[in-house]
């Protein structure tokens, strides 16, 4: 009987060893691997459970590590307010998104969750993060530069908390302030609209020179993906309700609501939320002629388009009544990614079986994977799916808020200054003797931040963030020597008889946010206009108007010496004095029309029954003051 020689030994366990080695190679995991052939070799790996997991969004609440390995869940979100604790620290962010993370990582093909949040005006729902303007604010600063400023920050605190991927920026048209997410859209003018998508390069990365058109990108672990929202005409509908009806012939909409999607495409953004709205009756979620057709296939998207918050459900009315159609016309519209977000078994178990009886074919299941995977894939997710504590100071940074206070300042808009141009009111002098600031918003942080802040709706108050209230500011800026009394709602011989030098009236809006901001008649909340009789009718005074869009004004105008829009301006409040009192000037040009009445609505620039109290484009302007 032979025996094995030494040398033949040793080749024989180097040929054992390189079978192992191959065994285990596993080409979607390498990095050096051109993106096409890790897609491909993971979707050639995968079983239907696992791809129809991709597609299937969660909320936090209803997520476990159990829930990620069991059902291959490709997705969690955070909806507006749903946090890990109140108040929770960045790190409590970071550990419970690692957490769902790593009951993703633990199945078969160890493939990872994508978690996603609004974060629509800085990373809103975190305790002590910087809030900035709204986009209404930011449209009428028409400076797409600081726009990308503020992406760049937003990303870097949302990745402070361990998330990777925000439903940012709503590139709405409003075009009639009653509807309710109005102060989500930067102007009426598509325009504006779409110079202010600079901000996708901001919390995405620059897209490199040699990419193609509609191709993804996002430039790694300081950098989020990126959602333009609401795919299409959600700022059209009629008398602004909604998720309601947008009534437009298809030029129409191609030419308003359309353009702002072009931009954030050649941008390279990740991925698209389509709209609850309808185009003339027929449901955007619904709608394969602008998902598929012209989205996918005209303008070349190549990341993945997601629907909103149960947005398949409200395909049907009432919701839900008819759910396995709703999964069969979201999915076969074009939908890659469905926000559940609670019911996801029911979501599971439609869309396999639908699947397995050929009513919805392989290869649109095989579309919305191959688009989920290709943006995990070119952010890097597979390669460092597991967020770390190294950027929590990025969050809420003196840096930001300065960045912020800048925003405030370039947002404010000056629409009376004096009853004559010779003798303007404002910038107001920082020494006086005595000072009033009144109003239901002067010293409210809750108020001044508006909605999709730590929660859903908004809160009042001064204990749901960190910042700086107007009070605050003002006080902060006179000087020592003057005396600044407050009074939230004075009667008129309280003021009379206090001698005040000025008075600065806040007043304004409550928070709200979609369906709970829908309004018909656009008032200023009670009591702010009886404040504002009470103090102008007896001292010089400056109204400042905190609102999520143009709101009933006119009637008081006369007694109003200085008039002021300063939106939602979050929490850096000191930017509001620093214009008041002229350490900088006012520049802000109005990028929304300021109605006389309600009953004009709707009522856009270059329409020709075209009567504004303000027109689109106007703004006072001042000089900064020296010494003040």
């Amino acid at each position: 009987m032979g025996r094995f020689s030494v040398p033949m030994l040793g080749f024989l366990l180097l040929c054992f060893l390189a079978a192992v080695t191959e065994a285990t190679y596993i080409k979607y995991k390498d990095p050096k691997q051109p993106l096409g052939a890790r897609i491909r070799d993971l979707m050639s790996r995968m079983t239907l459970a696992e791809k129809i997991g991709q597609m299937t969004q969660i909320e936090r609440a209803v997520a476990t590590p159990d829930v990620m390995k069991q059902f291959f869940i490709g997705s969690v979100l955070s909806g507006g307010g749903s946090v890990p604790a109140p108040k929770a620290t960045a790190e409590t962010w970071v550990n419970m998104v690692n957490g769902l993370q790593k009951g993703a990582l633990s199945t078969r093909l160890g493939i990872p969750m994508i978690y996603g949040i609004d974060a629509v005006h800085g990373h809103n729902n975190v305790y002590k993060a910087t809030i900035f303007p709204h986009n209404v604010g930011l449209g009428v600063t028409r400076d797409p530069a600081l726009v990308k400023k503020i992406g760049d920050a937003t990303a870097l605190e949302v990745r402070a908390t361990g998330i990777p991927y925000v439903f940012a920026p709503c590139i709405a048209v409003c075009r009639d302030p009653r509807w309710g997410r109005c102060y989500e859209s930067y102007s009426e003018d598509h325009k504006i609209v779409q110079a202010m998508t600079e901000i996708i390069p901001g919390l995405q990365g620059d897209l490199p020179a040699n990419s193609k058109k509609g191709v993804p990108f996002v430039a790694g672990k300081k950098k989020v993906a990126a959602c333009a929202k609401h795919y299409v005409g959600d700022g059209g509908t009629t008398k602004g309700i909604n998720e309601n009806n947008t009534v437009i012939n298809l030029n129409g909409l191609l030419s308003i609501h359309m353009p702002a999607y072009y931009n954030s495409i050649s941008k390279g953004v990740a991925t698209v939320m389509v709209s609850y709205s309808s185009w003339n009756g027929k449901k955007m979620h619904a709608n394969h002629e602008l998902v598929t057709g012209f989205l996918k296939n005209k303008l070349k998207f190549r990341g993945f388009v997601i629907s909103d918050w149960e947005g398949i459900d409200r395909i049907t009315a009432p919701p839900h009544a008819n759910y396995s159609y709703s999964v069969q016309a979201g999915v076969s519209a074009g939908i890659d990614m469905v926000m559940v977000p609670n019911n996801y078994k029911e979501f599971i178990d439609d869309l396999t079986d639908q699947v397995k009886k050929n009513i919805i074919p392989m290869s649109r299941i095989d579309d919305a994977v191959k688009r989920i995977l290709r943006v995990k894939f070119v952010m890097g997710l597979f390669d460092s799916p597991l967020a770390d504590t190294s950027l929590v100071n990025e969050l809420g940074s003196q840096e930001h808020r300065e960045l912020a206070r800048e925003a405030v300042r370039k947002s404010l808009v000056l629409l009376k200054n004096g009853e004559a141009a010779d003798k303007p009111l404002l910038p107001l002098p920082k020494k006086a003797s005595k000072i009033l600031v009144a109003g239901s918003h002067a010293d409210n942080l809750g108020y001044q931040c508006g909605g999709w802040t730590i929660t859903w709706q908004g809160l009042g108050g001064n204990d749901l963030t960190a910042g700086s209230t107007i009070l605050h500011a003002v006080s902060n800026t006179v000087d020592p020597t003057t005396q600044v009394v407050f009074n939230e709602n004075p009667d008129a011989n309280f003021v009379k008889s206090n001698k005040f030098s000025y008075a600065i009236v806040v007043v304004g809006e409550q928070p709200y946010a979609e369906t709970y901001g829908d309004s018909l008649n656009l008032t200023i909340s009670e009591p702010g206009l009886s404040t504002i009789t009470n103090v102008c009718g007896a001292v010089k005074c400056v109204v400042v108007v905190i609102s999520g869009r143009p709101v009933v004004i006119q009637p008081y105008l006369a007694q109003i010496d200085a008039l002021v829009a300063a939106w939602l301006p979050g929490t850096e409040g000191q930017g509001v004095a620093d214009v008041l009192f002229g350490d900088y000037g006012f520049t802000g040009k109005l990028a929304r029309t300021w109605f006389k009445t309600v009953d004009q609505l709707p009522m856009n620039v270059g329409d020709p029954h075209y009567d504004p109290l303000f027109p689109f484009g106007f703004g006072l302007t001042t000089k900064p003051t020296k010494g003040n």
